[in-house]
């Protein structure tokens, strides 16, 4: 999320639509709400690879990313994305500017 912001901001991008998200991250950090309380986040850090894709806004310069994560055993983890390591892969986002 850091790169992705970095990038944003250098090239003047404040509002956006983040249409389309994917890669493969070595490693990654969702949250996603407890069932008894939506205003809480339960952040879990996965270190194991993933497949990813998914989509999101940027508000005022703030990158929001919710992705699905494919990981080994036809697994899926989805969430907030906090952080994502690329390393092995690629990641990249396609982003539609807002006026």
């Amino acid at each position: 999320m850091e790169s992705l912001t970095r990038q944003a901001k250098e090239r003047g991008i404040t509002d956006a639509a983040i249409v389309s998200l994917i890669g493969g991250v070595d490693s990654f950090t969702v949250s996603t709400m407890p069932a008894d309380d939506a205003s809480k986040d339960l952040v879990s850090t996965y270190s194991l690879p993933a497949e990813m894709h998914g989509s999101g806004e940027i508000k005022d310069g703030v990158v929001h990313v919710h992705a699905t994560m494919a990981v080994q055993g036809d697994r899926a983890v989805a969430g907030h994305v906090h952080r994502a390591r690329i390393g092995t892969w690629f990641a990249r986002a396609y982003v539609i500017g807002l006026e």
